[in-house]
């Protein structure tokens, strides 16, 4: 019997269980995947929990919000990803070691190559990052071994700056909507809460932006399926996506590392959206 679980705070809100319950019965595997709500705070019960992994009661962990940095001092080992983003999504057991991975840097590396399909990038692929925070961790990490040329836009330019230090090839401007110019990039990325339920009436983007046709709108948040963000790009005929297939993405490479069993894409993408 395998046993998976999320841990973070709060949880209400997270497709999570749809998308693992799915791929355990694609691949013909007895199992379940519960929700473990620690408040950020709780430092003996994230350690705890993460003991019942080291136990072999739990086969394995996903770990989100705000808990990606948290595990970090509970965790054994952490995988050269985990190591260079400086972030924990994917926790299992290896030779009686707890390991530390992150499955959201090739999980969004994989949609983003299916979002782009054949579209031609030229020379020298451009993209602006929206934010700075524990996401655009992963998305940066991803797109500067992808060899993207990277601009972290941020309201807090010192945590941009933090952040851009540790890759090459990463150029720091301030989020100023005022003084918005995407007209250099190719691809924007919104690594932002902004757009997010409840609260989907913001955009990180201006409200009246009118952005080129060259460029491609890529927005990490899935809920609401269609965000304010991406509702304007496609208004303009931009071709634009919501974050849910990074999610599935990742859900399935962790699923992977847990099983060593490779679920059916569609069949996950199909259980959160039916």
């Amino acid at each position: 019997m395998i046993h998976l679980g999320l841990i973070g705070y709060p949880l209400g809100h997270s497709l999570s269980p749809m998308i693992h319950t799915a791929a355990l019965k694609a691949c013909n595997l007895k199992g379940d995947y519960s929700l473990f709500p620690i408040h950020p705070d709780d430092k003996q019960g994230l350690k705890d929990l993460l003991g019942r992994v080291r136990f072999g009661e739990i086969t394995g962990l996903n770990v989100t919000i705000p808990h990606k940095q948290n595990v970090i001092e509970f965790i054994d080992e952490l995988t050269p990803t985990a190591k260079a983003i400086g972030a924990v999504n994917t926790i299992y057991l290896r030779d009686g070691k707890l390991v530390g991975d992150n499955t959201d840097a090739p999980g969004f590396l994989a949609d983003l190559k299916k979002f782009i399909e054949n579209r031609e990038l030229g020379i020298g692929k451009s993209v602006l990052i929206l934010g700075a925070g524990g996401s655009a961790r992963a998305v940066v990490y991803a797109l500067v071994n992808d060899a993207w040329n990277v601009t972290i836009a941020a309201r807090r330019v010192e945590q941009a700056q933090e952040l851009a230090t540790q890759f090459q090839n990463v150029n720091v401007v301030e989020l100023n909507l005022q003084t918005f110019q995407p007209s250099t990039f190719q691809l924007i990325v919104n690594t932002t809460p902004l757009g997010m339920s409840p609260d989907i009436d913001l955009s990180p983007l201006p409200e009246n932006v009118c952005l080129p046709q060259h460029i491609m709108v890529y927005d990490l948040i899935y809920n609401p399926r269609e965000t304010r963000m991406v509702k304007i790009a496609r208004s303009q005929g931009l071709h634009a996506t919501t974050g849910l297939g990074m999610l599935i993405e990742q859900a399935a490479l962790a699923f992977e590392i847990w099983t060593g069993k490779n679920p059916p894409r569609e069949i996950l993408y199909t259980s959160v959206v039916e």
